[in-house]
């Protein structure tokens, strides 16, 4: 379950840096979103700035080179993004 504060755009995301659920790992900012264009449905969170920890997820790359999160993975949102690592390995 996605906890949302608010209404929040694709775009409010841009910024916010990725943080862990179960670890408090930092993960990156969100770069951009990746969506669905006729339903609007988000698929992955693109993030910039990859830490260390990020590299060792050997999460898939978009054509740009940045690393992509599954957007299923995301638990929350507010100040930060926060994912479910153990829904990405």
């Amino acid at each position: 379950m996605i906890v949302l504060s608010g209404r929040v755009r694709a775009s409010d995301l841009i910024g916010k840096i990725i943080v862990s659920e179960e670890r408090g790992k930092k993960f990156g900012e969100v770069a951009d979103v990746s969506c669905i264009s006729k339903t609007g449905e988000l698929i992955n969170i693109l993030i910039e700035n990859p830490t260390k920890d990020t590299k060792d997820l050997k999460l898939e790359e978009d054509q740009k080179g940045r690393l992509k999160i599954p957007f299923s993975a995301v638990k929350s949102i507010g100040d930060f993004v926060i994912i479910s690592e153990d829904e990405i390995i």
